[in-house]
């Protein structure tokens, strides 16, 4: 995984937003995508007793329910050593089988950036 000096800008920008988004809310992860049309969106975990949702989930909920066609970036921000595999099969869902799977070897620096899922023009749909 590179360090984040080594991220492009508009990769830089994700951590940035996943950063601010976790220390906003508290959460034990946030998340920012990108999706094909460049539209950014941020989330951190969602966890109520009736609703239980990962930061990379609600990023994706959000990029599909406002009408993207799929992403070519996933930042994820945390404390867990990889991503879940749920956060994983979604991710491969709406932006293509051809996503890496889990980081080559997890940052340590500040906000513990976790993964760079995928960054690349990739799209499922």
């Amino acid at each position: 995984m590179p360090e984040q000096s080594e991220l492009s800008a508009e990769d830089r920008k994700l951590v940035t937003l996943a950063r601010a988004t976790r220390a906003r809310t508290g959460a034990a992860e946030g998340a920012a995508v990108r999706d094909l049309d460049g539209r950014t969106y941020a989330a951190a975990t969602v966890d109520l007793p009736s609703l239980q949702v990962s930061a990379v989930g609600v990023c994706v909920a959000m990029a599909v329910a406002s009408g993207s066609k799929g992403l070519e970036a996933v930042v994820v921000l945390g404390e867990a050593e990889a991503p879940a595999a749920n956060d994983l099969a979604a991710v491969k869902e709406f932006a293509g089988e051809d996503v890496p799977g889990p980081p080559r070897r997890p940052a340590r620096h500040a906000g513990h950036l976790r993964a760079l899922i995928a960054s690349s023009r990739r799209g499922a749909r």
